[in-house]
């Protein structure tokens, strides 16, 4: 059992730096599952309804871009030669999952450090 009585300043302050972080962390997984979430069902309008708009759907390079930058800059690079659809859509979730993980996750764990700072 622990208690406050139990644990030293130091080590107190470093359990409540970790429960922020893991509150950092999951905040940030389930952006990341959200925004996957999002970018998946834009992909399919997007495919399903490129006939509609004589194109890709309007406002699809926004909802896709976190995705879109590991392929340029990420993926592209190490395979060099064509990659079939699936797998290329796989990587375009993976990247979009994996960006905004951690941009979310970096934001709420810089935010609890500036609260708990504030207080």
């Amino acid at each position: 059992y622990l208690s406050n009585k139990n644990l030293s300043k130091v080590s107190y302050n470093a359990l409540l730096s970790v429960m922020k972080l893991s509150k950092s962390a999951v905040i940030g997984v389930y952006s990341g599952l959200i925004a996957t979430i999002i970018g998946l069902g834009a992909f399919a309008i997007s495919w399903n309804s490129w006939e509609l708009f004589n194109g890709p759907l309007p406002g699809y390079q926004f909802f896709i871009f976190p995705g879109n930058l590991t392929l340029i800059y990420f993926w592209h690079p190490i395979f060099t030669e064509e990659v079939n659809f699936w797998p290329k859509l796989v990587m375009l979730l993976f990247g979009q999952f994996t960006v905004v993980t951690g941009i979310a996750a970096l934001i709420a764990y810089i935010k609890n450090r500036l609260g708990a700072r504030a207080s």
